[in-house]
């Protein structure tokens, strides 16, 4: 595929990208675990992965003819909003993703079924989006792994997890099937981390549509893209799996020599599979059977 030296750049000559979804956009923040997030997101369907990531990282070298590599810093508050949007705003009607390095997709009967067939199906219920739960995963042994990423020796939270009516701005009173989700390594550790950047649901999957806006909290400026059902039923959900948290943790001065351990009684390894996710109530199938 082909390199790209601005968004800019890739906006104006990657015109097949924005034919058809689901396209992956991977913001690369750091050099952990690039090849096995594209990877991963390849495994899963994407008709596209575009790696948005600065030069000096390296992109492995059986990955440089299958995906759309972008030069993009990340280092500036809201570049990754800007860089959503501006893609949002040069295809309309296309299903997008996006994550972060060391995060990885799962959603229900992933194994078997593609990224695609679970967009048709949410498609088939009217839904523009999907609802994504961001669970932190750490490695379970931070002297051998002190920037706690372990992808063979990966654990995460088996409960602490809990949600909060999200209020109308200035107002008492709660948005329409919206709430604001909590747990994991940011609920534990919440006196390391900004009150902005404790809620775990992102609207991570998403059909693009003009004027559509991505916010700095996850969330869209239209907000059925923002709701975890519809009106009648029930709606499927996903969750990303994420070392981020882990690893700022570990990296940050402030926070670093305070945690020995992310291991606690309701650690449990993950298995790498949605049948652990399902049955931990940490994503759902809706009606898809």
């Amino acid at each position: 595929m082909s390199r790209y030296s601005s968004l800019k750049q890739f906006i104006a000559g990657a015109k097949e990208v924005f034919v058809k979804g689901p396209v992956a956009l991977i913001f690369i923040e750091d050099d952990v675990e690039i090849g096995t997030t594209v990877r991963h997101h390849i495994d899963c369907g994407f008709k596209h992965v575009i790696a948005m990531m600065p030069d000096a990282f390296d992109l492995p070298t059986d990955l440089v003819d299958i995906v759309h590599r972008v030069s993009y810093d990340l280092t500036c508050d809201g570049t990754l909003e800007e860089a959503v949007n501006q893609v949002v705003a040069a295809a309309p009607d296309i299903w997008f993703y996006y994550c972060y390095n060391a995060e990885y997709l799962f959603y229900p009967f992933c194994e078997t079924r593609s990224v695609g067939e679970m967009i048709g199906f949410n498609a088939e219920e009217r839904r523009a989006s999907v609802m994504t739960y961001v669970v932190d995963l750490y490695a379970d042994d931070l002297e051998t792994f002190p920037n706690a990423v372990s992808l063979e020796h990966a654990h995460m939270d088996r409960s602490g997890y809990y949600a909060l009516a999200r209020m109308k701005p200035g107002t008492t009173w709660p948005e329409e099937r919206q709430l604001d989700f909590f747990g994991g390594l940011r609920w534990r550790y919440e006196e390391h981390v900004t009150e902005a950047s404790r809620k775990i649901d992102r609207v991570a999957l998403f059909k693009s549509q003009k004027g559509l806006q991505l916010r700095a909290n996850h969330t869209f400026n239209v907000p059925e893209y923002n709701t975890y059902a519809c009106e009648w039923h029930h709606n499927l959900s996903a969750a990303i799996m994420s070392f981020r948290t882990a690893k700022a943790l570990k990296r940050n001065p402030g926070s670093s020599f305070d945690i020995q351990t992310f291991k606690w009684h309701n650690s449990a390894p993950f298995e790498w599979h949605s049948r652990q996710l399902l049955d931990l109530g940490l994503m759902e199938p809706g009606q898809w059977f």
